[in-house]
């Protein structure tokens, strides 16, 4: 299956780290979270096209693996990669390197479902999502 990855730098933030500099383990979420948004808005996977079409998508795993601190002051890039599925989930891994020498920092994933506006589980994949997936040359 094709591999659909998007790529974005970011800064480090003063309120992300600790007293040594070095970025606390719970801002990795929010890189992740941020990730998907440009994700989003680069291929029209957006927040709003789930609201649009009635659906949730909650993140039911998170996995974060930290290879070298991150250090406030750094640049670093965060990469996300689609990962196709034909289970009714959105699946994301993640690679975070320091833009100085692309040096591998931190891995992550995350695996979303479908909900209903009620917060039943949808289990088929949403028409919107197929169609999204088609458009993409994912199916």
């Amino acid at each position: 299956m094709k591999e659909l990855k998007i790529s974005k730098e970011f800064d480090i933030r003063f309120s992300e780290v600790d007293m040594m500099n070095v970025v606390w383990h719970g801002s990795y979420p929010v890189y992740f979270e941020d990730a998907r948004e440009y994700f989003g808005i680069k291929t029209g996977l957006t927040y709003q096209s789930y609201i649009k079409n009635h659906v949730y998508a909650p993140i039911v795993e998170m996995d974060v693996k930290y290879k070298r601190p991150l250090i406030y002051g750094m640049k670093p890039r965060i990469d996300i990669i689609y990962r196709p599925t034909e289970a009714a989930k959105v699946i994301f891994d993640y690679e975070i390197h320091d833009t100085k020498d692309n040096t591998l920092m931190a891995t992550g994933h995350t695996v979303q479902v479908f909900m209903d506006m009620n917060y039943e589980l949808i289990l088929q994949n949403p028409e919107f999502y197929l169609k999204w997936k088609e458009e993409m040359g994912l199916i």
